[in-house]
C-alpha cells in the first residue's frame, strides 16, 4: 500500500486499488511517523517503541490488592512506572516497566526487526535520549531480565508481595514520540497537510478520552481545510 496528496485530494493505494478522498486522517500509532512521512511530513517527531512488560498475581494472591496503586509520577518521564491494577475480571496486573523494543511491534522479547531497529538508531533524537537516560535504561532492562528485581520494585507499594506471587502477563508497546533533540513528547502533536491530517502523537489518556480527541481533531481539520 501507499499514499500521498495532490492539491486538495488525498489518495491511497492498496492491493492495486486507488482511492481518492477529500480528507484523510492518519492515526497510525506505532507507525504514525511512517504514515506522516508518506504524506509529506518528515520533520518529526519519530516513534521509538518501548515494550511495557507486566506480571500478574496468581489467583490465590489476588486479594493482596483491592484498589489501584500508583507511584508518584516522575516529571522527567512520561512513563507511569510499575503500578498495581485490579482488572474487572478479578485478575491483578503489576507493571509495566519500559524497555526499548527491538521492533515496532515487539510484544515479545524475541520480536526483532533489523529494519525497525536501524530506523530507531538513525533518528538523532533517539541517540540523545539513550545517552542522557542510560542509567534508567539499564535499571529497566535489569527488571526485565530479573523477576526478583521486578518484584523488589513492586514491593515498595505491596510489601507482602513475593516473586512466587507473580506470573508473566501479556506485554504492550508504547509508541513514544521523540523529538530531534531527544525530548520525550508528552502532549498532542497533530500535523495539517492540506487534505491530510496526521496525528503524530496522542499520549495517555488518549483511549479514555478518544471521543473528545476525535471531535477536537475534526474541528481542527475543518479549520485547516483548503477553501
Amino acid at each position: 500500500g501507499g499514499g500521498g496528496r495532490t492539491g486538495r485530494a488525498a489518495r491511497t493505494r492498496d492491493d492495486g486499488q486507488r482511492y481518492v478522498f477529500d480528507q484523510v486522517v492518519l492515526c497510525g500509532g506505532l507507525h504514525s511517523d511512517t504514515l506522516a512521512r508518506l504524506a509529506g511530513d518528515d520533520k518529526g517527531p519519530a516513534i521509538v517503541p518501548f515494550r511495557g512488560e507486566y506480571f500478574r498475581l496468581v489467583p490465590q494472591r489476588a486479594n493482596l490488592v483491592r484498589g489501584l496503586v500508583y507511584p508518584v509520577p516522575d516529571p522527567a518521564y512520561p512513563f507511569l512506572g510499575v503500578h498495581v491494577t485490579p482488572r474487572v475480571d478479578g485478575t491483578v496486573d503489576v507493571g509495566p516497566n519500559a524497555v526499548l523494543g527491538l521492533a515496532r511491534e515487539a510484544y515479545r522479547r524475541r520480536d526483532v526487526s533489523p529494519r525497525d531497529l536501524l530506523a530507531t538508531l538513525a533518528w538523532p533524537g533517539a541517540l540523545r535520549l539513550f545517552r542522557e537516560h542510560w542509567r534508567m535504561g539499564v535499571r529497566e532492562m535489569h527488571g526485565s531480565l530479573s523477576k526478583r528485581a521486578f518484584t523488589e520494585a513492586a514491593r515498595a507499594y505491596v510489601p507482602d508481595l513475593t516473586a512466587a506471587d507473580l506470573v508473566r502477563a501479556p506485554a504492550g508497546v508504547r509508541a513514544q514520540a521523540v523529538d530531534r533533540d531527544g525530548g520525550l513528547v508528552d502532549d498532542f502533536r497533530i500535523s495539517f497537510l492540506g487534505p491530510v491530517t496526521a496525528v503524530r502523537n496522542a499520549p495517555s489518556p488518549a483511549a479514555t478520552s478518544s471521543l473528545a480527541i476525535a471531535r477536537h481533531v475534526v474541528e481542527r481539520m475543518l479549520e485547516h481545510r483548503p477553501c
